[in-house]
């Protein structure tokens, strides 16, 4: 069984980011860039499907600038087989990689397809969604528990009321959450592996695929800071207040 695994390069989880300003964007000039944390994820999953022998190969797969290969490579250190880059200098949308992932996927032919549910830096969670979407294959979103048997996806989710456990025909595209796993620490020899490991790229033109953006950003802004709190002398005053002064109750 082939599994395809999409990863993206976004600004490390330990880098506070800052607006530009001129309200273009997020200042990410020198900012640490690191694989999203959701997507490693699934990286570790797809590798521990593999471990288990239910998964024969493992493909990585990125898209935007060439700088993703660093991120590739992490995956390939990981335990991936192969990877892809789609190289572009475009800022795409959730629906451009979508159609860039369905291309690939049919020219790949994987079984499943195993993503992380969302980007740290968009927390857009609709790639994996759309990409279904595409492909008309089930999907299983928010994964904690994943297990392969008998052409079938099992996979446990956390709802509001508990866990809830599906059964998906494959193929499948899976986008994992947060408790489906931790994932390994990347030896020293293993990244030297990954080096030598096979890494394709791309255009989004190759894949018959617009990827020009459909979304104009208008303004990016801090939000208002917090007003400082004020200490009540009982309980009297903290509900004359929120009575007359906030007016919530």
């Amino acid at each position: 069984m082939k599994v395809l695994v999409p990863v993206k390069r976004v600004v490390d989880y330990n880098v506070k980011v800052r607006v530009k300003s001129d309200g273009t964007g997020m200042d990410i000039a020198n900012a640490k860039m690191s694989m999203n944390p959701f997507d490693e994820i699934a990286v570790e999953e797809a590798v521990r499907l593999k471990e288990a022998g239910a998964v024969s190969e493992i493909v990585a797969v990125s898209c935007g600038v060439a700088q993703c290969q660093e991120t590739l490579r992490t995956a390939l250190a990981i335990g991936a087989d192969r990877a892809i880059l789609v190289e572009t200098a475009e800022a795409l949308e959730p629906l451009a990689v979508a159609k860039l992932l369905e291309a690939l996927a049919e020219r790949e032919q994987p079984q499943l397809v195993i993503l992380g549910k969302q980007a740290i830096d968009d927390d857009c969670n609709q790639t994996g969604q759309m990409l279904a979407a595409l492909l008309g294959w089930g999907q299983a979103t928010f994964a904690s528990g994943v297990t392969l048997a008998n052409g079938k996806a099992t996979v446990t989710r956390e709802v509001d009321g508990g866990l809830e456990t599906l059964a998906v025909a494959l193929p499948a595209v899976v986008t994992t959450d947060l408790r489906l796993n931790e994932p390994r620490y990347v030896t020293l020899p293993n990244i030297m592996k990954a080096k030598k490991k096979p890494l394709e790229t791309f255009r989004p033109d190759d894949l018959g695929v617009n990827v020009a953006p459909r979304l104009v950003t208008l303004r990016v802004a801090e939000p208002p800071r917090r007003s400082a709190g004020t200490m009540v002398k009982d309980v009297a005053e903290l509900v004359d207040r929120l009575r007359n002064e906030a007016k919530v109750i």
